[in-house]
C-alpha cells in the first residue's frame, strides 16, 4: 500500500492537479446543491468558486502573454467561460474549467514525469562513502565532499558513491541505471566504475576521478534538462502558425455573434454559439501535439545510457536512412595491442619500441595507449620527452633525447615507401611508422578486436535503414575490408584522414541521404559536423562533453543506436497520430457547430477530451516497453 501513496504523493506535489482537483470538488459541489434544489445563489457561489480555481492561473499567463502581445489559446477557454457564465450557462462553463484545468494539470505532470524518471538517476548516488585515510584508515564521510584523488572502500552488496578507477580489489557491477545493460559487468584494477551502480560481489577500491557535481549521472541530468528546454521544428512552427490562427478564431468567434445579430437572430443563442465555436476551434490539442512525445522519448534514452542533447535532434534521427560508422573506438573495442615490431636498419626492436612509447606516453589515443602498454609489458625502459603535440587522423610528435620523434599513420608518412607497411596491412592490422630526425626507424602492427554485438548491431541497421551501413576509417584497406566482411558491411572507405571523412558524408547528404555519423568524437568530429545528425560512442563515458554530437552514449553498446533512432521513429509516429486525432476533433466540431447544433458541454468534452488523450499518448513514451528490445 505504501507504492501507491507514494504515488498519489507525488502526483499532489504538482501544483496545478491540486488546483485542477479544488476545481473539480467545487464543480460536483455545485452540481449537487443545484440538482437538489439549492437556492441559486449558493450553487452559482460554488460554480463561481470553481472558475477561480481552475481559471486564475492560465487566465493570468493569458494577460502576461498579451501585454508581450501573443495571444495565448487558454485565454480563449477563459474567455469562453466567462462568455457561457454570461448568458446564464454557468454550469457549461464551469465544465469547461474543470476539464481544462484537467488537461493542463495532465500536462504538467507529463512534464514533471520526465524530470522526476532521469532526476530519479541522482537518488542512486548514495549519500555517504567510506573514505580510506593515508594510512589506511576508514571513516564515513559525506559523498558531495569527495575530490578527485580520494581513496574509497566499495563493499560488496554497496552502491558506488563517486566516479572513479578501481586501483584495487575485483567485483561485477551492475551499471543498469547508467548504461541499460541488464548483466553485471566485471571490474578489475584499471577499469572504470560510475556512481550510483551497484558493487554486487567482492570488494573495490576506488580512487575518485571526478567531482560529484560532475559525475554521469549529474551530467545525464543535466544534459536531459538542458534537452528538456529546447523546442523541436515541428513545435516551433506550430508556434509560428498558432499565434495567426489564435486571431482567426477571435476574429471568427466575433463574426458569428455580430452577423446573426444584425440578421436579427436571438442574442443568447447566438453568443452560446459563439462561445462554442471558440472552444472547439482552439487549438490546445495541436499545441500538445509534438513536445511531450519528443521529451519522453529523450528521458527514456537516458535511462539507457543515451543523451540525445536536443528535441530537435530527436526529431532529426527519425529522418536517418544511412548510417556511417567509424571503425576504431566505434565498431571496434578501441584497445588494439602490439602485434608486431619491426626495425629497420640497426636500431633494435626494443629500442624502436622504446621511442615510439616516449613519445606515445602523453597521448589519449588507443594507438598511443597500445604502444606505452606493450613497452611496459615487456618492462622496457621509456625515456622523458617534451613538446608533445597530436594530429587529428596523422599522429604524434615529441623531443625525446633531444632529437624529433614522430609516430605516424603511413598516409601522413612522406618518406619512401616502406615494404613492411604493406605487408603488416596485408595480414589486416594496422602500420604506423616510428621515425626519429624525420626518417623511419621501424613500423609497429597494431590489431584490434571487433565490439561484441557489433555484427548484431549492423544487421539491425541494415533491416532498419535498407540499406548497408558505410564503415569509414583511416585505417589500412585490408584491415578495414577483413572487419567489415566479418560484421557483414559491404561500403568501405580506407586510408581517409579527417578531413576525407567529412567530405563522405557530404556526398552522401548530397545524393539526397539522410546520415548517422556514429564515431569515437575524437577524428570524427568533421564528419560529425557534417552529417544530418551524429553519435559519439561514450566509450564509459571518457566522452561526454564532445559538443559536436547530438546524441552520445555512456556506454560502449552498439544497440544503442538502432535503439534510439527506432525510438525516434515512433516518436515521430505518435506527433503524426496526435496532430492528426487534433485536426480531426477540431474540424469535425466545428462543422458540427458551424452547419448544426453543436451543444456547449458536448463541444467542451470533445475539445477537452482531445486534449488529455494527446497528452497520455506522448507520455507512453516514458514507459521501458518503450524502449526497442535487442536487435
Amino acid at each position: 500500500m505504501a507504492v501507491p501513496g507514494r504515488r498519489l504523493g507525488w502526483l499532489w506535489s504538482v501544483i496545478s492537479v491540486r488546483w485542477a482537483a479544488a476545481a473539480l470538488v467545487l464543480f460536483l459541489a455545485g452540481l449537487a446543491a443545484q440538482l437538489s434544489g439549492a437556492p441559486e445563489p449558493v450553487w452559482w457561489t460554488l460554480y463561481l468558486a470553481c472558475y477561480a480555481a481552475g481559471g486564475w492561473e492560465p487566465a493570468w499567463a493569458g494577460v502576461q502573454a498579451l501585454r508581450d502581445r501573443i495571444l495565448d489559446v487558454d485565454l480563449l477557454m477563459i474567455l469562453a467561460a466567462i462568455g457561457a457564465a454570461a448568458i446564464g450557462q454557468i454550469f457549461d462553463g464551469a465544465l469547461l474549467i474543470v476539464i481544462f484545468a484537467t488537461s493542463g494539470a495532465l500536462e504538467d505532470v507529463a512534464t514533471a514525469r520526465t524530470e522526476r524518471s532521469v532526476r530519479g538517476l541522482l537518488d542512486l548516488a548514495p549519500a555517504d562513502a567510506t573514505l580510506l585515510d593515508d594510512d589506511g584508515a576508514e571513516r564515513v564521510v559525506d559523498a558531495e565532499s569527495l575530490r578527485p584523488g580520494d581513496q574509497i572502500l566499495i563493499r560488496p552488496g554497496e552502491r558506488i558513491s563517486a566516479d572513479g578507477t578501481v586501483t584495487g580489489g575485483s567485483s561485477d557491477v551492475d551499471q543498469s541505471s547508467i548504461t541499460g545493460e541488464p548483466l553485471p559487468v566485471a571490474k578489475h584494477p584499471g577499469d572504470d566504475v560510475f556512481a550510483g551502480t551497484l558493487n554486487t560481489s567482492g570488494a573495490l577500491r576506488v580512487t575518485v576521478t571526478r567531482d560529484p557535481s560532475s559525475t554521469v549521472m549529474a551530467r545525464i541530468v543535466a544534459a536531459v534538462a538542458a534537452a528538456s528546454e529546447t523546442k523541436a521544428t515541428t513545435q516551433l512552427f506550430i508556434e509560428k502558425i498558432e499565434q495567426r490562427y489564435s486571431v482567426l478564431v477571435v476574429a471568427a468567434t466575433l463574426a458569428l455573434f455580430t452577423v446573426p445579430l444584425v440578421l436579427g437572430a436571438d442574442l443568447r443563442s447566438t453568443l452560446l454559439r459563439a462561445m462554442t465555436f471558440m472552444i472547439v476551434a482552439s487549438p490546445c490539442a495541436v499545441v500538445l501535439a509534438t513536445m511531450p512525445p519528443l521529451l519522453c522519448a529523450i528521458a527514456n534514452a537516458s535511462r539507457r545510457g543515451v543523451l540525445v542533447k536536443s528535441a530537435v535532434a530527436m526529431e532529426r534521427l527519425a529522418d536517418t536512412d544511412v548510417v556511417v560508422l567509424d571503425k576504431t573506438g566505434t565498431l571496434t573495442t578501441g584497445a588494439p595491442q602490439v602485434s608486431q615490431v619491426i626495425s629497420l636498419g640497426e636500431v633494435s626492436p626494443d629500442r624502436v619500441l622504446a621511442t615510439a612509447a616516449a613519445a606515445e606516453q602523453f597521448s589519449e589515443h588507443p594507438i598511443g595507449r597500445a604502444v606505452v602498454a606493450e613497452a611496459a609489458s615487456r618492462a622496457i625502459a621509456v625515456p622523458q620527452a617534451t613538446g608533445f603535440t597530436s594530429g587529428a587522423g596523422r599522429g604524434v610528435r615529441a623531443m625525446v633525447d633531444g632529437c624529433p620523434v614522430e609516430v605516424l599513420s603511413p598516409a601522413a608518412y612522406a618518406g619512401p615507401r616502406i615494404p613492411e607497411v604493406a605487408e603488416i596491412e596485408a595480414t589486416g592490422a594496422t602500420a604506423v611508422v616510428v621515425t626519429v630526425n624525420g626518417e623511419a626507424i621501424g613500423v609497429l602492427g597494431l590489431r584490434d578486436q571487433a565490439r561484441p554485438g557489433a555484427a548484431a548491431a549492423v544487421r539491425a541497421l541494415h533491416a532498419m535503414t535498407g540499406c548497408s551501413p558505410v564503415l569509414l576509417t583511416g585505417d589500412n584497406h585490408a584491415a578495414a575490408a577483413q572487419l567489415a566482411g566479418q560484421l557483414g558491411i559491404d561500403d568501405v572507405r580506407a586510408g581517409l584522414l579527417p578531413e576525407d571523412k567529412a567530405a563522405a558524408v557530404r556526398e552522401l547528404e548530397s545524393d539526397g541521404r539522410r546520415v548517422l555519423m556514429v564515431g569515437d568524437g575524437v577524428n570524427d568530429a568533421p564528419a560529425m559536423a557534417s552529417a544530418h545528425s551524429s553519435m559519439a560512442m561514450g566509450r564509459t563515458g571518457a566522452d561526454l562533453t564532445v559538443d559536436t554530437a547530438d546524441v552520445v552514449t555512456v556506454g560502449d553498446d552498439l544497440s544503442a543506436i538502432a535503439g534510439v533512432v527506432a525510438l525516434s521513429r515512433r516518436a515521430r509516429r505518435l506527433v503524426i497520430a496526435n496532430l492528426v486525432i487534433a485536426a480531426t476533433v477540431i474540424t469535425v466540431l466545428v462543422t458540427w457547430d458551424l452547419f448544426g447544433h453543436l451543444p456547449l458541454p458536448l463541444g467542451v468534452a470533445g475539445h477537452e477530451g482531445s486534449t488529455i488523450l494527446v497528452a497520455l499518448n506522448g507520455l507512453r513514451l516514458l514507459s521501458s516497453r518503450a524502449w526497442p528490445r535487442p536487435f
